[in-house]
């Protein structure tokens, strides 16, 4: 298990993609199945800066745990902000057009759809939002 704690902000989504890159390296990770766990953490890590701690700036931890048979990896996203559950939100109907659908759970719709597994749940004042991707 490797973990990284550093400042929700937009600016170190980049620092954490590079976090998790390094890992998926050392597992000779497919490039598409990269790209969507890179995908997923924009979105994750975005939503955290973005809403978590909002107006203020807080931490947010990324752990990375590698299981075997089948080989995949999971990305976990904690942080100490407003509790809130991205999976309670129903996903949005694509069938309508952008201008008849509601604003926002698209991204999180996307990560649904590109990972394998994903679960939340809210423990000990932590968020705690888990992905998980067969690589």
């Amino acid at each position: 298990m490797k973990e990284l704690t550093i400042d929700a902000t937009v600016q170190n989504i980049e620092k954490v993609t590079a976090f998790v890159d390094e890992q998926l390296a050392q597992l000779n990770c497919p490039l598409k199945a990269q790209m969507q766990i890179d995908i997923a953490i924009d979105e994750l890590f975005g939503n955290i800066a973005h809403y978590a701690y909002n107006p203020k700036t807080g931490p947010a931890t990324v752990r990375i745990d590698v299981l075997q048979d089948p080989l995949s990896v999971v990305v976990t996203f904690i942080d100490n902000g407003k509790a809130y559950d991205p999976l309670a939100r129903e996903d949005p109907d694509i069938s309508l057009t952008a201008q008849e659908r509601e604003i926002g759970g698209l991204g999180i719709f996307m990560v649904k759809k590109c990972m394998d597994e994903i679960s939340y749940e809210y423990k000990d004042g932590q968020n705690i939002l888990c992905i998980k991707k067969k690589i």
